[in-house]
């Protein structure tokens, strides 16, 4: 991804009141009885958004026009702030270390990458999390956070790594709290303005779609 991808924000402004949210595809067939199969074809969940809706005015439209431009359509990804599912817990707690359980270490194994579970009962999802905002990371080894000098995330992978004598040791339940972004790339090469319909109030669509590692 890192060719193809901008580590740059989409406007926050326009991404905090944009629609969308994870997509799935499931297959269904009906057989004669009315019983039914389904099967998941995507093992992990896709976003999708529209950007359109986060627009008040010409600046805000300018804004993601050129922003557009750099990206040359589809064919760079970038980042999106997600205000409804940015966050380890939910959007109006605080991030705590012991929000994500992560793994458990094992005495030698230095590196986690950042996941986030949503459910717990019957069929949990567990979802990889690839952007997580710099400096929002914290890390916890057995219930005890650990000071920021003991491990390092890459902000562009999120995989967290121990520094060297604060390896977790056997069972020690490794968690983590963060803020992050999705890795989304535009879903089109062409956006379409009417000014005259924008100033009377129609929204231009804006469509992004989730880059799944």
């Amino acid at each position: 991804m890192a060719d193809d991808f901008h580590e740059v924000l989409f406007p926050l402004d326009v991404s905090l009141r944009a629609s969308g949210g994870p997509q799935r595809l499931t297959e269904i067939v009906t057989l004669a009885s009315g019983r039914e199969h389904r099967n998941g074809r995507w093992a992990d969940s896709r976003r999708r958004y529209d950007a359109g809706f986060g627009m008040r005015g010409l600046d805000a439209l300018h804004a993601v026009l050129a922003f557009f431009e750099e990206r040359r359509g589809r064919l760079y990804g970038f980042r999106f702030r997600d205000r409804v599912d940015g966050r380890s817990g939910p959007p109006g707690r605080p991030i705590g270390p012991l929000d994500q359980p992560l793994g458990t270490g094992d005495g030698t194994a230095t590196a986690f990458p950042l996941v986030k579970t949503y459910g717990a009962g019957l069929a949990p999802y567990r979802r990889r999390i690839a952007k997580p905002v710099a400096g929002s990371v914290r890390v916890a080894v057995s219930g005890r956070e650990i000071e920021p000098g003991a491990f390092a995330c890459d902000p562009t992978t999120g995989l967290v790594t121990f520094a060297s004598g604060q390896v977790p040791p056997p069972g020690a339940a490794v968690t983590a709290g963060f803020a992050f972004d999705v890795p989304v790339r535009f879903d089109t090469d062409a956006l379409t303005i009417d000014l005259t319909a924008f100033t009377a109030g129609e929204i231009p669509k804006v469509p992004l779609v989730e880059i799944v590692p």
